[in-house]
């Protein structure tokens, strides 16, 4: 074999063994197992989502090429991770070890712009079978949080009209160190605080005279966007110096449970995201005017912030459609429920 090709290989090799080290995507910000549930249960008994065909990877490769199929190319948030390796489960019968590998998911934005400008995601492999999916396909669907003003802006700026299917529930919440007395803050003094207007504990139930630390997220991500469109609503955040924008989320959740924050710091985040793939004994998440996060709420809407995550295509990929249709459905719906999720449906009803 040529020197050139067993480079190739090595490194490809170590693409397949390693895809939870990519240190652009959701898996360096998540610190809890992902597993199988107890108990799991399959719902689809015969998937017409199949991957394609096989080929050798390069000649005297010990590697193999499969195509898609009609499996749609998925990429996704951090929060969605879970589902990727769910829907992996129920169609594809793939290899508890190799799921990591196929749900490589690079985070929000970056979804966002692959699905707009139709570039691929390039580092999916199954390991135990040494396979690489086509790293040409452009993306088909991504599962993810709200779209930011410039992704839509993107969208339009390609010609392209996004799609967005929502298929679960969630809350986005507040989080301060476990040391804080204050357990539940106003919308208003939310917003109020991140507009720089309320810049002390003691204003809003806290410690009188003990500064308020508020940490952000960068721009497009999942989380600031959440944070733009739903909870300031319009009104302008104040521009935070760069120690208190927390590069990803579980960056964030580090830094408000850090003991050096003490009882100053608040931040944001998904309540799936907190209780499930990341967790942290020096947070605690509050009630937003007086309302607690819990599952009733978000079903009812009474949680000021509920929010749902959503597949999201562009409109005319058959592919993706049909697949989206079959996550509203009840098939999918319980496959939501099964990987931890909040359906927007109870099981046997029609969403």
């Amino acid at each position: 074999m040529k020197p050139r090709a067993i480079i190739l290989c090595l490194v490809l090799l170590m693409m397949l063994s390693l895809p939870a080290l990519n240190a652009a995507g959701s898996w360096v910000q998540i610190n809890q197992p992902i597993t199988r549930p107890e108990g799991w249960q399959r719902f689809v008994e015969e998937s017409p989502f199949i991957l394609g065909d096989k080929a050798p990877y390069a000649q005297d490769s010990p590697l193999t090429l499969q195509q898609w199929g009609n499996y749609p190319s998925i990429d996704g948030s951090t929060v969605c991770v879970p589902l990727g390796m769910e829907l992996a489960r129920q169609h594809l019968s793939i290899p508890e070890a190799d799921l990591a590998g196929f749900v490589n998911f690079s985070t929000t934005h970056s979804a966002y712009e692959r699905l707009i400008l139709g570039r691929p995601n390039p580092n999916v492999s199954l390991a135990s079978c040494q396979t690489v999916l086509d790293p040409e396909k452009p993306v088909d669907l991504i599962l993810v949080t709200a779209p930011s003003d410039e992704e839509q802006a993107l969208a339009r700026e390609q010609g392209v009209e996004l799609v967005l299917a929502p298929f679960c529930y969630d809350a986005f919440v507040f989080l301060v160190n476990a040391e804080n007395p204050v357990d539940s803050l106003t919308a208003q003094q939310i917003r109020d605080i991140y507009a720089g207007r309320i810049l002390d504990w003691g204003l809003v139930g806290g410690t009188a005279g003990l500064p308020l630390e508020a940490f952000q997220r960068p721009k497009n991500s999942g989380s600031q966007t959440a944070m733009e469109q739903l909870v300031m609503r319009g009104q302008t955040m104040f521009a935070a110096q760069d120690n208190y924008i927390s590069d990803g989320m579980g960056d964030l959740v580090r830094q408000v449970g850090n003991f050096d924050s003490g009882q100053r710091a608040l931040g944001y985040s998904y309540l799936y995201y907190v209780t499930g793939l990341y967790k942290s004994g020096g947070i605690k998440v509050l009630s937003v005017d007086g309302i607690a996060p819990a599952r009733e709420n978000l079903v009812s809407g009474l949680y000021p912030f509920t929010v749902s995550y959503y597949a999201v295509y562009l409109k005319g990929n058959q592919t993706a459609e049909r697949f989206v249709e079959w996550l509203q459905g009840s098939e999918g719906q319980q496959a939501v429920r099964q990987a931890g999720y909040i359906p927007l449906v109870e099981v046997g009803e029609t969403p």
